[in-house]
């Protein structure tokens, strides 16, 4: 039984719900987004409340109760707030700056690496260290910013690399010279 399926989202003033043939269309202020329903799940509105239901008792049906629902109630919140990941440089010499619709990345590489920008997603550089990544689609923010650190990890042993901002990096011990 899903948990997660069975709670209503608020739907706030400002966002309009669009359903029709298997297919949800979310619109705000930042934007659109739209999403379609795989079979056995069903929406609608009710009361200013979005409710998800499924047609059976199915597992197929009870796995994507609760992923529906979650994936409508990122949509709601990422047309009225947005979402934001931020990433941070660390070592010496690496850099970013974003070129057009490019980020282009100096990490120590032999060549600068240049990752082309979304246009849903808007991109920005602080301190030639600090990347912030904004959009309405929650997992195209954290499929860019995922490619984006993926580069250059950091890695255990001095830290180096890119990571989210408030990412713990576990670091080791060296190797030690025996006597």
């Amino acid at each position: 039984m899903s948990r997660v399926g069975l709670k209503p989202i608020a739907l706030p003033d400002k966002v309009k719900l669009n359903i029709s043939n298997g297919s949800v269309a979310v619109e705000g202020p930042k934007g659109k987004l739209d999403l379609d329903l795989p079979k056995g799940v069903s929406v609608a509105e009710e009361d200013g409340q979005v409710v998800v239901s499924r047609a059976s008792e199915l597992r197929e049906h009870r796995a994507l109760h609760g992923t529906v629902r979650s994936l409508i109630n990122n949509m709601i919140t990422g047309v009225t707030d947005g979402f934001v990941k931020e990433l941070e440089i660390q070592g010496v010499g690496m850099r970013a700056a974003v070129k057009g619709q490019a980020l282009d990345l100096a990490l120590g590489k032999s060549h600068p690496i240049l990752h082309p920008i979304p246009s849903e997603l808007t991109v920005s550089v602080a301190d030639n260290t600090k990347i912030k990544v904004e959009g309405i689609d929650k997992q195209m923010v954290g499929q860019f910013a995922a490619e984006v650190r993926s580069f250059y990890p950091p890695e255990p042993y001095k830290g180096k690399g890119v990571r989210y901002a408030g990412e713990r990096v576990r670091r080791k011990e060296g190797k030690s010279v025996a006597k």
